[in-house]
């Protein structure tokens, strides 16, 4: 149901009115604007190594910068991830949106190991911090995965999340 609910986030964020039809959001949304979406899936690959996580986020940055023109070669992937969502938010004039499935899934795989874990950990955490540095260009952000927010750890330095667990 996680992922289910940021395709819809996601499709609801790209204006498609025309999935809506016959729900109430459709008759309840009056505008409908279109807003630039980053949706990273976390999901989809086996975190055995920091370079398997390395090659995910790169995979996924250089999608965006291409869309973006970004061009954000030689610099962090925190800092081009920051890169990405400025040049989006002015290439369209309205907030990001950040759809994050599964945000644990590369600490979860190494529960056992806890020395990849903090090599893990220390990849995403400066990933994920831009979305505090970024928040007045970010319209909405969704993240999901299966752990708390405060056992991750990752998000030491965001204070501006609700979790909305169940």
């Amino acid at each position: 149901g996680k992922s289910l609910l940021l395709s819809t986030m996601e499709a609801y964020f790209l204006g498609k009115r025309d999935l809506f039809k016959g729900l109430a959001i459709e008759r309840l949304e009056t505008e409908w604007n279109t807003h630039a979406v980053l949706h990273l899936d976390l999901n989809a690959e086996k975190y055995d190594s920091t370079e398997r996580l390395h090659d995910m986020l790169e995979r996924q940055l250089q999608k965006w910068e291409e869309t973006y023109e970004t061009g954000g070669k030689g610099i962090t992937h925190s800092g081009r991830f920051m890169e990405v969502i400025q040049k989006a938010y002015e290439k369209t004039g309205r907030g990001v949106v950040v759809l994050i499935d599964e945000y644990d899934k590369p600490l979860l795989q190494n529960l056992h190991d806890e020395e990849m874990q903090n090599r893990l950990r220390n990849m995403l955490k400066p990933f994920y911090g831009v979305l505090k540095t970024m928040d007045r260009a970010i319209r909405f952000a969704l993240l999901t995965g299966v752990t708390k927010f405060g056992k991750v750890s990752v998000f030491s330095d965001l204070n501006n999340l609700d979790d909305i667990s169940m």
